[in-house]
């Protein structure tokens, strides 16, 4: 799938999101409005008959048509214009708040016009039981009423919300529809990363493959050419010329092999103890000599031995790798330093080259398989694109740490972080 398609798949699906999410909200947020307005409206006339029954009681007249007053959307006020006894109120709030069916918690407060503060406040229930003397929160006093009582409802919005189950449970199903669209699109992109990093490798090992075979077949004709066969010499070095391009043929093979067994079947690390500073010397030594090139590797080791348990095969191909990724990178006269300090029971080992180093937006994909980094339509660095991430799985395996020094301007550094069992000045 083309770049431009998923691209329009993407604005289109969040297009729609957006829009039924817009939808869902705007209905979600009028259903609970209303729910909310026809609770008010429930309480307001069973407060409202309270008031009544009290004024009867008292005898006493109403001060205006409308005793009752909202303060917030949970918290009501009602005047009596009289004394309240509390078990009167409580009686009779209670008859109301079941014949007009209002399921939820309350908490009531009689306001002491000789205090000046809400008191005799009890908090009912929704199973009936009451909590006595206790109220949830300090209930608010109102100044235009001399004698009233005040009743708070302080679960409402959690009973608005039970109310509105289904809603919520078609929100729910609405967002799992939105988490399998987005992975959906993560595997989408994924898979289109994946194809074009295997075209990518495609592309390299076509042209890894070409020069080797190509010159192993330009050495074949000189061969088979019978006037050949009177230079000795000349046939000497044409066969020497197959036997290097086939081995090279043949490491590159072993590479690719070698990942594709090691994601199959796993690794099977075969420990021993051994001094780490010895091997980093030996595999410097051995690279500088079978490299064919000027290469100037600086191995700076702190004194002493290092020993570290861990796989020795495993453990030189690392270094190999970084050696080897140096090389590619730090043009005609590369320089490698290796370094290492001991801290906390753990060895810090870093391996710096004078390469152009490696960009920001790089450095956390130098480690995917087969990535390299782009040098447009310029082949002029060979590899698959495998070396480092076989250093990563290697340093995984054994739970150690790798990483890369995010200073892009002084060639690249990678810094190994390996447990130390003993070390020994």
């Amino acid at each position: 799938m083309r770049i431009k398609h998923i691209r329009f798949v993407v604005l289109l699906g969040s297009f729609a999101i957006i829009g039924i999410f817009a939808i869902q909200w705007y209905f979600l947020k009028k259903e609970w409005n209303n729910r909310e307005k026809q609770f008010t409206q429930t309480v307001m006339i069973g407060l409202r008959n309270v008031a009544d029954v009290l004024h009867k009681i008292n005898q006493t007249n109403p001060t205006t048509t409308n005793p009752v007053r909202q303060l917030s959307s949970n918290y009501f006020v009602v005047d009596v214009n009289g004394v309240i006894d509390a078990n009167v109120l409580e009686h009779y709030l209670k008859l109301e708040f079941e014949r007009l069916n209002i399921r939820t918690d309350y908490e009531y407060a009689i306001y002491n016009c000789y205090t000046g503060v809400m008191e005799y406040g009890n908090y009912f229930f929704y199973n009936g039981k009451i909590k006595h003397n206790a109220i949830s929160v300090n209930l608010p006093k109102y100044d235009e009423y001399n004698y009233y009582f005040g009743v708070n409802f302080p679960l409402l919005k959690n009973t608005i919300a039970g109310g509105m189950t289904m809603w919520f449970f078609l929100m729910g199903i609405l967002f799992v529809a939105v988490i399998f669209f987005g992975y959906s699109i993560f595997v989408i992109l994924q898979q289109k990363r994946l194809s074009e990093m295997q075209r990518d490798f495609i592309n390299n090992m076509t042209h890894e493959f070409k020069t080797p075979i190509s010159s192993i077949n330009i050495s074949a004709d000189v061969i088979l050419n019978p006037e050949s066969l009177m230079e000795p010499v000349r046939l000497q070095t044409y066969a020497s010329v197959i036997k290097q391009e086939t081995s090279r043929l043949n490491d590159q093979v072993d590479k690719v092999l070698q990942i594709a067994r090691i994601e199959k079947q796993g690794f099977h690390l075969r420990k021993e103890v051994f001094d780490l500073h010895v091997l980093i010397r030996n595999v410097a030594e051995n690279y500088r000599k079978d490299s064919g090139r000027n290469i100037n590797i600086d191995t700076n080791l702190a004194p002493g031995t290092v020993e570290v348990n861990a796989d020795k095969l495993h453990v030189a191909n690392i270094f190999h790798n970084l050696l080897d990724n140096a090389m590619k990178y730090s043009g005609e006269s590369p320089e490698v330093t290796i370094s290492s300090s001991l801290r906390g029971g753990r060895v810090q080992v870093r391996l710096r080259d004078n390469g152009p180093g490696i960009g920001r937006q790089h450095q956390k994909k130098i480690f995917r398989k087969f990535y390299r980094i782009p040098t447009d339509n310029v082949h002029d660095v060979k590899g698959f694109g495998l070396g480092l991430f076989y250093v990563k799985n290697i340093c995984d395996a054994h739970r150690w740490r790798i990483s890369l020094n995010p200073d892009e301007r002084n060639g690249a550094e990678f810094i190994l972080e390996i447990p130390v069992l003993k070390s020994a000045l």
